[in-house]
This record gives structure tokens, sequence and C-alpha cells, in this order.
């Protein structure tokens, strides 16, 4: 794409919430990006989500507000559809003035772990399975989706209906065009339990581009839904007798010679893919404020609501944390079930992929694999609270192997801010921070 033939164009970095940061520039600074042209302050990757300064953030007064410099990732720039003025967009990260990367930068951490995998020769290949509800937000409370057919508000959930794909074909017919346009694997589309809500996946791909490609889908999503007459949301909850949102996480490590290593040629897995399931679940508890990192996220953590609530594994069981999909031995990957659909995909994709790598470093062993329903047996928990999922990750030696200490302690002041704002506000009011902010 020539972006020296746009008037302008759009550049923008992740931030700690994985919202998206940065500019409106004129076309001529196309040859300057990769010389660090555009400046921004580093304290933007670490804003809460309302768009605030972190109360004594080390980023703010402490160091003057100092700029950092944005480069371009790999990604390259893409399209961005939904908008009437084409205007491209150039995904970023944020770096230091000598071009060395930002550490509070949540794409960094991601890199940072797959740099463990690559030191072994090997690269992480990945996929998500992404929730979402289409809602009506036109009034007071937020409330069921309009059918475009009927006009009438959505009364019932209705599973794999061809019916509902009719009734929505307009924006999901539009939604796979732009997929196309920006270049966003997206492969099947199903209507799911909730009310308005619908899945879709993206393909298998390496790491760090699965991330990008996640968090280029969900701005995407909400964006093109406003064009339809109706809001998007990856809320983990947005009604709350309804479904929650989830993201489900995909994963498979490759060796030098694009061998699968979890893959012994049985359904059991290799030693490997044990150490991985040992270390996910060691460190999920811990993790819980990346899965679930917004006051919302909770209201989905709740036993037979589709979401898990325990710290187990189990062979093609969907009650179970951490699932082993069936299928052929080559394809033997790990499904991570925990994640909502508010996380950031950069954060999520960290803390799974150095959760599994400590195991493997560790040749941990997972307890047996449970049968049955998780729901029913007694097992470890997540986090239960918002609270103290804030107080396990900062305490965690666990996330102190994954995460820098710059992002670990930006975030933890991040969710403590957002905490005691959150309590300020009437919980039924909640959605209207949430609804397009995650």
């Amino acid at each position: 794409m020539d972006l020296l033939q746009h008037q302008t164009f759009r550049v923008a970095a992740c931030d700690l919430n994985g919202r998206m940061r940065g500019k409106r520039v004129p076309g001529d600074y196309a040859p300057k990006l990769a010389r660090g042209a555009v400046r921004m302050p580093l304290s933007a990757s670490n804003l809460d989500i309302f768009g605030a300064d972190i109360e004594d953030s080390p980023l703010v007064f402490e160091t003057g507000d100092a700029d950092g410099i944005l480069l371009p990732t790999d990604r390259g720039p893409v399209p961005q559809p939904w908008l009437d003025v084409p205007q491209p967009l150039v995904p970023m990260a944020m770096h230091h003035d000598d071009h060395s990367p930002f550490a509070g930068d949540p794409r960094h951490a991601l890199a940072a772990v797959l740099g463990r995998y690559a030191a072994r020769g090997w690269r992480v290949i990945a996929a998500t399975e992404l929730e979402f509800t289409l809602v009506d937000d036109s009034g007071t409370a937020l409330a069921p989706v309009r059918d475009p057919i009927t006009g009438r508000p959505l009364e019932i959930p209705d599973v794999l209906s061809m019916a509902q794909m009719d009734s929505f074909d307009a924006f999901l017919s539009d939604l796979y065009r732009c997929c196309a346009e920006m270049d966003i694997p997206a492969q099947t589309a199903t209507c799911e339990v909730g009310l308005g809500q619908f899945e879709f996946t993206l393909s298998h791909q390496t790491a760090l581009r699965a991330a990008d490609d996640t968090w280029l889908f969900k701005r995407l999503i909400r964006r093109l839904a406003r064009n339809h007459g109706f809001a998007a949301t990856f809320m983990a909850k947005p009604f709350p007798e309804d479904a929650g949102n989830g993201m489900h996480m995909h994963f498979s490590v490759l060796d030098q010679d694009g061998r699968n290593v979890f893959d012994n040629g049985a359904e059991d897995g290799t030693d490997i893919l044990h150490h991985a399931l040992a270390g996910c679940m060691t460190a999920m508890a811990d993790s819980t404020l990346v899965f679930a990192p917004h006051a919302n996220s909770y209201d989905r953590l709740v036993p037979g609501a589709h979401a898990p609530t325990s710290i187990c594994w189990a062979y093609e069981n969907r009650t179970a944390a951490l699932r082993v999909p069936g299928g052929e031995a080559r394809a033997r990957r790990i499904e991570h079930r925990v994640p909502g659909g508010d996380t950031n995909p950069y954060l999520t994709f960290a803390v799974v992929l150095g959760a599994a790598m400590t195991g493997i470093e560790d040749a941990a062993a997972p307890p047996a694999p449970i049968t049955g329903n998780a729901y029913d047996l007694d097992l470890p928990q997540l986090a239960p609270d918002w609270e103290s999922a804030i107080d396990r990750f900062e305490a965690s030696p666990l996330m102190a192997r994954i995460f820098s200490g710059d992002l670990l302690g930006n975030l933890v002041l991040t969710k403590r801010q957002e905490w005691a704002r959150m309590r300020q506000r009437p919980e039924a009011e909640h959605w209207k921070i949430y609804l397009e902010t995650v």
C-alpha cells in the first residue's frame, strides 16, 4: 500500500487495555516513519479505561511525561474500510529514542515471550475464536439488538441459527469483505448462545501475527457495526442473565523442521505438551487479571455459564479451562478457554505462552485430566474478584518471569485506579464505560 497516495493516514500503538493510541498524519510522513518521526508520550501506553493518566505513574510527572517514538510493526499498513474517506492505519509499537523497545508496550511483551521459543528454534502457531454481542445502546439501558428484518428486539437465543444469519447477512457479508481488504483471515461465523451473539474464528498463523489480527479485528467489528445501525461489544457480560463473551486461544509449537512438538502420533500428546499444560495451570490464578481485566469481567466467570472457573485440563471437554482438542495428531494443540472477549490480545497471548514456556522450562507435570463436568468437581479456582486478581498478579513470582517489571507495575497501577473509579459508579452504568472500549 502506497501511503504517499493518501492525503492522510493514521498511526496507532496498543495501550495496556488494548485500545489504540496514536495520531493522524499527512501522507508525506510515510518515508519518515522508520526514522521515528512520530513521537508520543510513553505514558500513552499506560492510560486507564477512561483515557486518563495514571496517578503516581512513573511515566508522567516523575519523568516529565517524556516522549517515546512510534515505529512501524511488521504487520504493515491496513485499510480502514468502515471510513468514508480512505485513511490507512499503520500499526506501530512504542520505542525509546535509541529505537530500543519500550518495555511497557504490550506488543513488545509478547515479542519477548516469543523470543524464549525462538531461542529453542521453535515458533508458535496460534488462532483465536472471538465472541461478540450486537446490542442496541440508543436508550438509557443496554438492550438486545433489533432484528434488521422485523425491526423487533431479539427475545430468545438461537444457537447455530441460519435464520439469524439471514437477518444479519448485510452486516456479516460486509464484515467478511472488510476482513479480506485488511488481510484478516476470518474463517467460520456462528450464532452463539447469547442474544445477538456471534463467534468468529481466525485461522492459525504465527502468534505475533495472530495477536495483531485479533487486535485489528476487534476494532473492525466495533466500527463496522455502527455503519449498520447498532453497536457491537466484546464486554465479558453485556446482559446479566445472558451468555458472556470469550476469546478462546489455540496454540501449538513447531520445531525448526516444522514438526509439532506436542505431537507424538497419539491422542495423549508429548511430554512437552504436558509440561505446557502444567505451566498454564500453575500460572492461571495469578494471571486472572489478564484474562478478566475489568469490573464486568467477573460477571462472566460464574459456574455453569459456559465460561471456565476451575483450574483444570481435559481432552475434548469444553467445561475445562484447558482443552486438548481431538482430531489429527499432527494438529495437537492447547485451547485456553479462560480469557474474556474484553482482554488485550497481546497480554493474553504473552501470559498464556509465557506460562506454557515456564512449564516447559521447569519440566512441570500436570495433574490427571478431568472427565465429566468441571463445574461439579472440587477443583482450584481462578481469582474470585477484581481486587484479589490485582493483588495476586502484583505479588506473583510467575508473572515476574513473564512480564517486565515496568509492564507489571504499570498494569497494577492502571487496574487499581480503575477499580477505585468504577466502585464510585452504579453497576448498572458500567456498560457505558465498557461498551466500545474493551
